[in-house]
C-alpha cells in the first residue's frame, strides 16, 4: 500500500504562512496604538466622573495638573484629547493597512540660530542689510509677506495660551490635520496635557514606556514634565480663590487613593468619589431639613 492511498479522501492541511503579511506587520504601529488607548481609556473614564470627582475630597490632586480647577477647561481639554487619539489611531491604522510602520527617529537637534538672523528678529538691522528705501518692489512684497506670516503665528501663540473652551474647540478637521502634520510623538505628548497625564499619576511600566514612545517619536517628554511643572505652579495661585478646595496630596500613596487607580491600570471608582455619591443620595433621600 502506497503513501498515497492511505490518504486517499483526505486534503492535507497547507503550511501556515511563515510571517503576517505586510499590512499586518507595523509592530510599532500597534505598540503605539496600544499606549493610546491606554491614555484614551483613562480621558474617558475622568470625563465620566469629573462631575462626581469635582465634590469629592482630593479633587485638587488631579486638577493641579491642568492649572485649574474650573470643570469647563477641564472637560474642554479631555475632549481635545479623546479627538487627537481617535484621529492619531485613524491614521496610524491606514498606514498600517497599506504596509507601512513607524521608524524610531533621532530627536530633532535644535540649531543654534546665526548672530544676523539673531539680531533681525530681535528688530536689530545688519550691516549688510538694505535700507527700506532701497528695497525693490519684489523685495518689498516679500517682506510684507514674512510680516503678514509673523503676525499669523503671533495670533496663534496668543490662542494656544487662551483657556481652552467647548466653544473655542477646534473642528475635526483642524485636529486631523494638526495630528497628520505633526510627529507621532509630539502628538502623544499633546494627548497628555490634554488629560492631565503626570508621572505621579501613572505606573512605573506605564510611564517608561510612554516616556520612551514620545522620545524615539519626536516629541519631548521633558518638555512635557516641564509644562505639568508650570500648571501645577499655576493651580497653586489660583487654588486660593477656592478655600473650601482640599490641598493636593503630594505622596504616590496619597494620590493612588484620591484616584483610585494609576493611569496604566483598569479605572475603578476612588473610595472618595464613592463617598460622595453615597452622601448625595442620602441628602436626597432625606429632603430639605
Amino acid at each position: 500500500m502506497t503513501a498515497a492511498s492511505t490518504t486517499a479522501g483526505h486534503s492535507s492541511p497547507t503550511d501556515p504562512p511563515l510571517d503576517w503579511p505586510g499590512k499586518f506587520a507595523a509592530t510599532r504601529i500597534v505598540e503605539i496604538i496600544i499606549i493610546v488607548g491606554v491614555l484614551a481609556t483613562y480621558g474617558r473614564h475622568l470625563a465620566q466622573t469629573l462631575e462626581q470627582r469635582a465634590v469629592a475630597r482630593g479633587f485638587a490632586t488631579i486638577a493641579r495638573f491642568f492649572g485649574t480647577v474650573k470643570c469647563e477647561i477641564i472637560l474642554a481639554h479631555i475632549q481635545r484629547g479623546l479627538m487627537r487619539a481617535v484621529a492619531l489611531e485613524r491614521i496610524l491604522m491606514a498606514r498600517a493597512m497599506r504596509g507601512g510602520d513607524l521608524r524610531m527617529l533621532a530627536p530633532l537637534a535644535r540649531s543654534r540660530r546665526a548672530p544676523a538672523a539673531q539680531e533681525a528678529a530681535e528688530g536689530g538691522q545688519t550691516a549688510g542689510a538694505a535700507a527700506p528705501e532701497t528695497l525693490t518692489p519684489a523685495q518689498a512684497a516679500a517682506a510684507q509677506a514674512a510680516d503678514v506670516g509673523a503676525g499669523e503665528r503671533l495670533a496663534r501663540r496668543i490662542g494656544r495660551n487662551e483657556p481652552l473652551t467647548l466653544d473655542t474647540m477646534p473642528r475635526v478637521e483642524a485636529i486631523e490635520a494638526e495630528v497628520r502634520r505633526s510627529p507621532v510623538g509630539r502628538t502623544i505628548a499633546a494627548i497628555c496635557l490634554d488629560f492631565g497625564i503626570s508621572p505621579m499619576l501613572c505606573n512605573g511600566l506605564f510611564w517608561t514606556l510612554l516616556f520612551d514612545a514620545i522620545g524615539l517619536h519626536r516629541g519631548s517628554a521633558s518638555g512635557l514634565v516641564l509644562e505639568v511643572k508650570r500648571r501645577e505652579a499655576r493651580f497653586n495661585k489660583e487654588e486660593w480663590k477656592h478655600p473650601g478646595l482640599e490641598l493636593a496630596e503630594e505622596t504616590r500613596d496619597g494620590t493612588l487613593q484620591m484616584m483610585g487607580f494609576c493611569v496604566g491600570d483598569p479605572p475603578v471608582w476612588p473610595i472618595a468619589v464613592v463617598e460622595a455619591q453615597g452622601a448625595a443620595v442620602a441628602a436626597a433621600a432625606t429632603g430639605p431639613p
